[in-house]
């Protein structure tokens, strides 16, 4: 996976709302969430907060749209990692390895791009994206991850790897579970473990996670 912004953000006329949130991904990744200032971001791109002010009402406005992105990005290392999958011709397998795929996409971005991933998790004043219930919420960006999870699951439930009965709330155990595991990684006690020891214990939990998902 290659870098969230591509470069150094540059303004072009006519783009400056996009020009500030590609500032501000870096400012994510170089310091997490504290690091998206609007006038940080103003200054980056080469115009003054008062211009900058016209396209976000303040620094929250900028967070979430950051926020969005940092999801977006996400799901994206969740997809890159099912497409790295072999094919297989058992439909049931085939399942069971995307589970194991997609969490190891999503530990994988938190690794290799910790400030995007603190800042894609951080809580703002505005609660537009939290969960008013567990059903998959449409067109939202911000949930992207959660869908293709969610998505994930269903597979494994319709080509009967998982019973029905542990379906229902699958996705948030599957979820609090690789979500503790990244944060153990990040900021926990296996912040310094050696990366072949690291890697060991993320398919070790992966194939837990799945087969308790699958058992």
């Amino acid at each position: 996976m290659g870098s969230i912004t591509d470069g150094k953000s540059r303004y072009h006329h006519g783009d400056l709302r996009n020009a500030l949130i590609e500032a501000a991904l870096e400012l994510a990744a170089e310091g997490g969430p504290e690091r998206v200032v609007l006038r940080e971001a103003a200054r980056s791109v080469g115009v003054s907060p008062t211009a900058a002010y016209r396209h976000f009402s303040g620094q929250l406005d900028l967070l979430e749209a950051v926020k969005t992105r940092g999801q977006l990005a996400l799901a994206d290392s969740m997809v890159q990692a099912v497409r790295a999958l072999p094919a297989v011709d058992d439909p049931g397998e085939a399942a069971v390895r995307r589970a194991e795929a997609i969490g190891r996409g999503y530990v994988r971005f938190a690794i290799e791009h910790p400030g995007l991933y603190r800042t894609a998790f951080c809580r703002t004043t505005a609660d537009d994206g939290d969960f008013a219930g567990l059903e998959i919420p449409e067109e939202r960006p911000e949930f992207a991850a959660f869908v293709l999870l969610s998505e994930t699951l269903d597979v494994l439930a319709a080509t009967g790897r998982m019973r029905p009965e542990n379906r229902p709330a699958a996705e948030v155990a599957a979820w609090s579970a690789v979500h503790g595991l990244s944060l153990l990684i990040l900021d926990g006690p296996l912040a310094h473990l050696p990366a072949d020891q690291r890697d060991a214990v993320v398919d070790r939990t992966l194939t837990t996670i799945v087969a308790g998902l699958t058992r």
